[in-house]
């Protein structure tokens, strides 16, 4: 009789950890206000800006590239279907590397970079892994879903499906409701809401006069994107625009001016305190200890081990929680080991839950800023979270770091990572 499978733990929480999964490099484009300097770019091109730069600065040659990993949850275009393909092609990998598209909603990137990681480790023939995500906020299309057959007298209807897809009808919520509703559970103010987003935004304008944002952004241009055999793609900004080289959500924000602003959810949630939407792109190059240690490569950081995990829909906000207790009794490590959190702020009420619930002092969380200032374009935050928390740590001197994000529906996932540099376990 065959062995039994082995049980899953209690938690019901999915996870691997890896003993030699590194974090090479990363970067990311900057991430442009809704129907801003992005707009009408296509999330395939600010992926393939991403992925081509994350090669050079890795210094990976594209042919050395094995997998693509790419995350995209909206369609930006007709050709969306392609844009995993289309982003590897043009960022000049093998025409035999493949190509795939994961989407785990706001959790997309750090799913991908889990991906990676179990791909370098327990797929043959697999070292290195170019993980992207892209998402274009503004070019969500006005959509019609029942029209194929026609259209019935007086009910033709297209609707926003940027604004449809925050609506979850499972448990009848928006995600702003979600948040409204951990409000109340954990008795957070509005007062309180705004003095978050006001740290927040202070916390990144700092960041950015420190040059520390820079160094993890790549300028965006009017660029061509050529592969032989293939159509050339492009970037190509609005007329005027020769360059975007920094987050244009990043502004000064006192509390003072956030109070004024309406509540959107009916509460303590305003579009002052929410993350930003954005457009933008991320990537990162992930590859085995035995490819960096055959050229003598120092990475960025250590992948230590990843989880997801299901929570109820009405709270979906809450996700980062389950997800983070369940990454730390895997690993064996205290919440007080964790040097530093990037918790995506998906609203204000809901990363204060999380921070709440879980015990973490703000002087470890978010502490160059999170989306409320950033913004949130959702399939290239997770990686956003993970480039910005290993080069934090390695800023800070820190050893472990946790990046996690709630997920709408009812998910949370998070990942560990371990900086080499600060006694940790050396590439070499």
């Amino acid at each position: 009789m065959p062995d039994a499978a082995p049980a899953r733990p209690a938690d019901r929480a999915l996870g691997s950890a890896w003993e030699d999964a590194w974090l090479l490099d990363g970067v990311r484009t900057p991430f442009a206000d809704l129907c801003g300097p992005f707009a009408q770019v296509s999330p395939t091109d600010l992926g393939i800006k991403a992925a081509r730069e994350a090669l050079a600065r890795a210094a990976v040659a594209p042919e050395e590239v094995d997998t693509v990993i790419a995350g995209s949850l909206a369609p930006g275009g007709f050709d969306a279907l392609y844009l995993p393909r289309h982003v590897g092609l043009y960022a000049g990998v093998p025409i035999a590397v493949p190509s795939v598209l994961v989407q785990r909603l706001c959790g997309t990137g750090i799913e991908a970079l889990i991906q990676a990681a179990d791909a370098v480790t327990h797929k043959e023939g697999i070292a290195v892994a170019l993980c992207v995500g892209t998402e274009s906020m503004s070019r969500n299309p006005i959509a019609a879903f029942t029209h194929r057959t026609g259209f019935p007298l007086g009910r033709v209807e297209f609707k926003d499906f940027l604004w449809e897809a925050l609506h979850d009808p499972a448990p009848g919520a928006t995600m702003g409701g979600t948040a409204e509703e951990l409000a109340r559970r954990y008795r957070i103010t509005r007062a309180e809401v705004d003095a978050f987003a006001a740290r927040s935004f202070e916390r990144a304008l700092a960041a950015q006069a420190s040059g520390f944002l820079a160094g993890e952004i790549v300028p965006v241009r009017n660029e061509v994107f050529a592969r032989e055999g293939c159509a050339e793609r492009a970037i190509a900004l609005p007329r005027g625009v020769e360059e975007v080289s920094a987050d244009t959500h990043v502004r000064p924000s006192p509390v003072e001016a956030l109070a004024r602003i309406r509540p959107a959810f009916g509460g303590v949630q305003t579009g002052g305190n929410s993350s930003g939407m954005v457009d933008g792109a991320a990537a990162a190059v992930v590859v085995s200890g035995a490819w960096a240690r055959a050229r003598g490569r120092a990475p960025l950081a250590r992948l230590v081990a990843g989880v997801a995990v299901g929570c109820p829909p009405e709270i979906m906000g809450i996700g980062p929680v389950p997800a983070i207790r369940a990454l730390l009794a895997r690993t064996g490590l205290a919440l007080g080991e964790i040097a530093r959190f990037e918790i995506n702020e998906a609203f204000g009420a809901q990363v204060m839950a999380c921070a709440r619930e879980l015990g973490i002092d703000e002087d470890r969380l978010n502490v160059n800023g999170g989306a409320i200032a950033i913004g949130h374009p959702l399939a290239a935050t997770g990686l956003r979270l993970a480039v910005t928390l290993a080069r934090e740590l390695r800023r800070s001197g820190g050893r472990f770091g946790i990046a996690s994000a709630c997920i709408g529906g009812g998910q949370g996932i998070a990942l560990l990572i371990e900086n080499p540099e600060a006694g940790g376990t050396g590439v070499r």
